[in-house]
C-alpha cells in the first residue's frame, strides 16, 4: 500500500529531530497502550504484521495528525471489533457488555517478562528451497504497487542494487498481513547507491540498506 506511513524520501516533513533524553512515554496513557495491545496480541486472534496494517491502512489525515500510541489504540479497536472480541456498542460505552469471542490465549502477569523475552519468531525451515540470490548479485526491485500490505518501501521500487547478505527464511509480512502466516520466503539485505534513488541531490558515496523478500526482486 503506498500509505501514509511510506514516507522515505519525501519532501516537507523536515529532518528527524531525536530529543535530549527522550522519555519512553510522553504521557501515562501511553504506557497502557503499549501494555493492553500488547497482552492484546497475545490472546493469538492476529499477527504482528496485520496490526502494522491495521495501523497504515488510513487516510493520510488522520495518520499524521494522531500520535504514534493513538495510532496503536485506533487499530486494537478495529481488531478487537473485528474478530468479535468486543462490539462496536461496548468499545462506545467503554466497557463489556456481552458475551463475546472469548480469547485463545491469556497473558499472565506472571508470564509478561518470560513472554516477551521469548518473542515471536519468524524465521522458518526452507526446506529444499534455496535462495535464488547470493550476496554480489545485481537485483531489480520490482514496481509493486499493492492496495494491501508491504514492506517494501515505495522509493527503492523500480531500482537496481546489489545483494549485501541473505538473512535467513522467514515469515513472508505481505502475506501474514493478509492472515496468513504459513507463507515464508529468502530475506535479503539489498544495498542501493544514493544517486540511484535519490538523483544529483545525493552524496555520491552514500548508500541506503533495505532488507526485502525473495518476492520483491527479479535478476538484473
Amino acid at each position: 500500500m503506498n500509505g501514509p506511513q511510506d514516507i522515505g524520501g519525501r519532501h516537507g516533513f523536515g529532518p528527524v529531530a531525536p530529543e535530549a533524553d527522550e522519555p519512553l512515554f510522553h504521557a501515562p496513557w501511553e504506557k497502557r497502550a503499549l501494555a493492553v495491545t500488547l497482552a492484546a496480541g497475545a490472546m493469538g486472534h492476529w499477527s504482528i504484521d496485520q496490526s502494522r496494517w491495521v495501523r497504515e491502512n488510513r487516510s493520510p489525515a488522520e495518520y499524521y495528525t494522531a500520535s504514534y500510541y493513538k495510532l496503536w489504540i485506533l487499530a486494537l479497536e478495529h481488531l478487537l471489533v473485528e474478530h468479535g472480541l468486543v462490539l462496536p456498542e461496548e468499545l462506545a460505552e467503554g466497557r463489556a457488555r456481552f458475551e463475546t469471542v472469548l480469547p485463545k490465549r491469556v497473558l499472565r502477569a506472571g508470564d509478561v517478562a518470560a513472554v516477551l523475552a521469548r518473542g515471536a519468531p519468524v524465521g522458518r525451515d526452507p526446506g529444499p528451497v534455496m535462495p535464488r540470490f547470493a550476496p554480489g548479485d545485481a537485483v531489480r526491485t520490482r514496481n509493486l504497487q499493492p492496495h494491501s500490505h508491504t514492506r517494501l518501501p515505495a522509493y527503492v521500487r523500480g531500482k537496481v542494487g546489489c545483494i549485501e547478505a541473505v538473512r535467513g527464511y522467514h515469515v513472508f509480512a505481505d502475506a501474514s498481513a493478509a492472515g496468513d502466516k504459513t507463507v515464508a520466503h529468502w530475506l535479503y539485505t539489498v544495498v542501493f547507491d544514493a544517486g540511484t534513488l535519490w538523483g544529483d541531490d545525493a552524496v555520491a558515496s552514500d548508500t541506503v540498506s533495505v532488507d526485502a523478500w525473495e518476492p520483491y526482486l527479479e535478476p538484473v
